[in-house]
């Protein structure tokens, strides 16, 4: 009970801030109709308890089986067995994770099936597990991430001179938004359980970070190379009409969605639990309490997936659509790029993950970086992001690669000059700023911005937002780990001196 609890504080912490700001903007400079703020007020509540349900499912049933996969893969003998495995887990976790159907149905909604949902789900999904595999015999192999990092980037730079602006910002929004509340832990504790199984500990400490982030990069590379196969120049794109809730009941709203959200839900975590199945007969041999524990904590995550979809999709994004066009839609845009940094400053702020994250930082340095300074740099790291979203529609001319490429080039380059955990940690950290508020209410924001500004376009304004909130926190842990590392030289020299 004290675990749920904990998790509700959490959840409340991220959620809670976005319901304020909406609030105060309905009652101030940015009415909403009723029927629209009741929804709005009915998906929070959804969320805060479809997130902390689904969030203490995980604990229970997800991050076990994780732990467990990664202890048995690093003692398999077969790089053949050792390689498929990590590919099916890869695109599994994947294909489950909530932050990516959510993206996906938002650019299916856009593009008016242009690019559909369940395609742009499987290419991301096969993406991450050729990447995750790669990053799990990293582990293996000892081979050091600026490589790999240097590797992957290289090949999306050359893959992105092919491809559209549409593409790219999709691209690296499926960066983010796929490394969420099912990926990020899974991923985590089967590094961890690789890791653990090296002898010299300090080696396999530093190999425990940096797999979420060479991962992500697949769903970059998915992307980009679907957009060459589709061969679609150019993906048209418009809101969805947003008619239907102004004009329902609440009951109507949320009932209507139920059917569909809990059927996907379901056959999204169905692999995850029909792996655990094969692992447990012909692996684990766990005892029936465990399996008992486990199969009762993947019912729970599906009953909050369920839960925080049906939030999310009933009037949680059609209220941050609905925003940026208000805000957009005024004599300045100055509302508009307020709300954009506040929206950045807040919701990482309260993102757990991105606590656990700081704690680790100040552990790992024995003090020397403090949890409070790596909150401030992502939380400016992350205002920042959002508000360059808003700012990059709003300017003529400002495009999503003059962030991106020396963003991406700095943190690659950054990289080589900083301690080898920090790059682990950098890079994870842009799976973890980007969550599930950042995926839904942030983006639709956004793309309501891109609706309403002249000659903004939909498609390649009003995506590429999370591929910003992932690039910045990389290079701000970067530039920390480089303050840690000066530090460290400079009481090391001030020591030999005495």
């Amino acid at each position: 009970m004290n675990v749920l609890i904990d998790k509700l504080k959490e959840v409340m912490a991220s959620v809670l801030p976005i319901t304020f700001i909406v609030l105060i903007l309905h009652f101030t400079i940015s009415p909403l109709d009723p029927t629209m703020l009741y929804a709005f007020l009915l998906g929070s509540v959804l969320i805060i308890a479809g997130l902390t349900i689904f969030l203490f499912g995980i604990d229970q049933g997800i991050e076990p089986v994780g732990h467990s996969i990664g202890s048995i893969l690093s003692l398999s003998k077969s790089f053949a067995i050792f390689i498929t495995v990590s590919l099916i887990l890869g695109f599994f976790i994947s294909y489950a994770e909530p932050d990516l159907h959510i993206l996906a149905g938002q650019v299916n909604d856009v593009t008016s099936g242009q690019f559909g949902k369940t395609l742009m789900v499987v290419v991301v999904s096969v993406g991450i597990g050729v990447m995750m595999t790669l990053g799990m015999l990293r582990i293996l192999k000892g081979v050091r991430l600026q490589y790999i990092f240097a590797g992957a980037y290289g090949l999306i730079l050359i893959l992105s001179l092919y491809s559209s602006a549409d593409f790219m910002a999709i691209a690296f929004d499926a960066s983010g938004a796929t490394t969420g509340a099912i990926t990020v832990p899974f991923m985590l504790t089967l590094a961890g359980g690789i890791s653990s199984m090296k002898k010299d500990s300090k080696a396999g400490e530093i190999d425990s970070f940096g797999l979420v982030g060479i991962s992500s990069t697949g769903a970059i590379l998915g992307v980009l190379t679907a957009g060459l196969f589709i061969g679609v120049d150019k993906l048209q794109g418009s809101l969805p009409d947003q008619a239907f809730v102004e004009g329902a009941s609440i009951l109507e709203i949320y009932g209507s969605r139920l059917p569909t959200i809990a059927k996907e839900a379901l056959i999204s975590l169905l692999p995850i639990i029909a792996v655990y199945f094969i692992f447990q007969i012909f692996f684990f041999k766990h005892k029936k309490g465990k399996v008992f524990d486990i199969t009762r904590g993947m019912i729970i995550t599906l009953v909050g997936l369920v839960v925080f979809l049906l939030g999310v999709n009933g009037g949680f994004m059609a209220v941050g659509r609905e925003v940026g066009i208000r805000l957009a839609s005024m004599d300045t845009y100055l509302p508009a790029l307020f709300v954009a940094l506040l929206l950045g400053l807040t919701t990482v702020l309260a993102e757990p993950a991105v606590h656990v994250l700081t704690h680790q930082v100040e552990d790992v340095t024995g003090g020397s970086v403090k949890r409070s300074l790596v909150l401030l740099f992502l939380s400016v790291a992350v205002g920042l992001s959002i508000f360059m979203s808003a700012l990059r529609i709003i300017v003529p001319g400002l495009e999503l690669w003059m962030y991106l490429l020396p963003g991406f080039g700095l943190a690659v380059i950054l990289s080589f000059f900083v301690p080898d955990l920090f790059v682990g940690m950098a890079f994870d950290a842009g799976g973890v700023a980007s969550g599930p508020m950042t995926a839904t209410f942030s983006l639709a924001f956004v793309q309501g911005i891109a609706a309403t500004v002249p000659n903004a376009d939909i498609v390649a304004d009003g995506f590429g937002m999370i591929s910003i909130v992932a690039m910045m926190p990389i290079v701000a842990v970067e530039i920390l780990g480089a303050l840690y590392q000066a530090k460290t030289r400079k009481a090391s020299a001030s020591k030999n001196t005495k």
